[in-house]
């Protein structure tokens, strides 16, 4: 049997790292992206809480649950890959469980449920945030990050006038403001742990004027476009 396996071991390994350089090869700078403060945001948490079983919602094509589970996590990773793919999505570096976090189907309970510049672009997005909650074992905790305005939600600020980018897109991009993480907190038994707050651009909204580089970290009181938002489910 190791005789057969071993050449087509050997030619799948050959296909991978062919396609690798590919991508190596191939790669070009298109600008930077919210990713670093939001992944610094989970790491932190990662390391303080230490978390047993994670659920990562709305991976795509990331490799975000890969990195967690070299940390030693039980990581999950899910995206609604029907309905938001359409024409199919294949995560090369994790296993994607197809599900629509708004009515999902997970049977599982974790320590922590992670959501990353995700929940701006589903439009039931209470009804998602309260599947979340759900799939938290009691005490576990919520990180989402998304756009954010202390004062303001903006259905979508791809429409704006101003809007650096994302007009066309078959999807929404929502900014949150207090009134609905307080919303969230009520109706889910939840509790905020940390918020940070984050200007990526010189506008009032997420793609509005020019952007910050590096970005900054600011307060509810100043201006800002981003949170990173940690919850603690009650038990």
């Amino acid at each position: 049997m190791e005789f057969v396996k071993y050449p087509i071991r050997k030619l799948f390994n050959s296909f991978i790292q062919f396609v690798c350089k590919k991508e190596f090869e191939k790669q070009s700078f298109k600008g930077f992206s919210e990713r670093t403060v939001e992944f610094s945001f989970l790491f932190k948490h990662l390391a303080r809480i230490y978390p047993e079983k994670i659920l990562d919602v709305g991976t795509g094509t990331t490799s975000l649950p890969h990195l967690i589970r070299h940390c030693g996590n039980l990581v999950y990773a899910s995206d609604n890959v029907k309905d938001y793919w359409p024409s199919g999505m294949i995560n090369r570096h994790y296993y994607i469980i197809n599900d629509d976090i708004t009515d999902s189907k997970l049977d599982e309970k974790f320590d922590m449920v992670a959501c990353i510049s995700v929940l701006e672009h589903i439009k039931k997005s209470n009804e998602a945030v309260k599947n979340m909650f759900n799939l938290l074992k009691p005490n576990g905790f919520l990180l989402l990050t998304f756009p954010y305005c202390e004062g303001k939600y903006i259905e979508d600020v791809y429409q704006l006038e101003g809007s650096a980018y994302g007009k066309g897109k078959p999807y929404v991009c929502q900014t949150y403001s207090r009134e609905n993480v307080n919303l969230w907190l009520r109706e889910n038994n939840g509790t905020i742990v940390d918020q940070e707050y984050w200007r990526f651009w010189d506008g009032d909204f997420w793609t509005t004027g020019n952007q910050v580089f590096p970005p900054v970290k600011t307060s509810q009181h100043e201006k800002h476009q981003i949170s990173c938002l940690l919850i603690q489910k009650e038990a």
